[in-house]
């Protein structure tokens, strides 16, 4: 942990040290989906095997203050009842019982990219403001919320549109960009248009957050693309950089049930990241 000192005056000067606050970063999960096809996560992976995948988001909290969401999870009737997902909890409601953070208390939610179940929740933070890629957003969704590009839902696209009217949508432009103090997006993986990733400093290195530009570790360790991308070399060469800015350890991939067995827990349903 960092420490600054300060001069204390008594009997005489004592330097004393007390310790600055250090960036927190957690992964919160929030439903599972069984049986998951693994085949659809890596590339050449057997067919016949399953998983039981994490649907997760990611909370930071700065040292500076403020609440920053990664993802923002699914909400929707719809896809509830579409994928049936077991052990079901709102992202907001996990987020608050995880992690004493409620919704109103999001300053920023930066969203990797446009799919429903890392979107479709963006509207449960009413104070956050969005911050996603440019090229993401206009090559999927038009004026007024049209979809221009299939990987968006139509809820999705009318959602983020109306968030976007109301002036809460933030662009970021484009590869290595500084979100916020000590938080950074980066481009590639190419698992939609322009899927990003974050970096955040901590004490130890950045941290990477991967979401769906690495699905499982089995995606970082062995060198094998995402099964959903659109371009897989530009996959495995955005998970080169990861693990170049962050070390195997610290990038944290976006659905891997094993998150929550390396991390210690921090709340229910949660680990800290570190």
């Amino acid at each position: 942990m960092r420490h600054t000192a300060k001069l204390v005056a008594s009997t005489g000067l004592i330097l004393a040290f007390f310790p600055l606050p250090s960036v927190e970063v957690h992964a919160v999960r929030y439903a599972t989906l069984r049986e998951f096809p693994v085949r659809s996560l890596v590339a050449g992976a057997d067919r016949d095997r399953t998983l039981d995948i994490a649907m997760m988001v990611w909370a930071i909290r700065p040292p500076e203050g403020g609440v920053v969401l990664v993802d923002a999870g699914f909400y929707r009737q719809k896809f509830l009842d579409q994928w049936k997902p077991a052990d079901y909890t709102r992202p907001d409601l996990a987020v608050a019982r995880a992690l004493g953070i409620p919704a109103d208390a999001v300053t920023d939610l930066i969203i990797t990219h446009v799919h429903w179940d890392h979107a479709d929740g963006a509207d449960l933070f009413p104070r956050a403001r969005v911050w996603i890629q440019r090229e993401e957003y206009e090559h999927h969704i038009g004026a007024g919320g049209t979809v221009l590009a299939r990987a968006v839902d139509p809820d999705v696209a009318a959602m983020l549109a109306e968030l976007r009217a109301e002036g809460r949508v933030s662009f970021v432009e484009g590869d290595d960009r500084q979100i916020l103090p000590g938080i950074r997006a980066y481009t590639g993986g190419k698992h939609t248009f322009a899927s990003q990733y974050v970096g955040v400093a901590s004490e130890a290195g950045t941290i990477v957050l991967a979401s769906d530009n690495a699905y499982l570790y089995e995606n970082l360790e062995r060198g094998l693309a995402i099964a959903q991308t659109l371009d897989p070399a530009s996959n495995l060469t955005a998970q080169a950089r990861m693990l170049r800015l962050a070390g195997a350890g610290r990038v944290v991939p976006g659905h891997d049930p094993a998150v929550f067995e390396r991390f210690p827990a921090s709340g229910a349903g949660s680990v800290r990241i570190h």
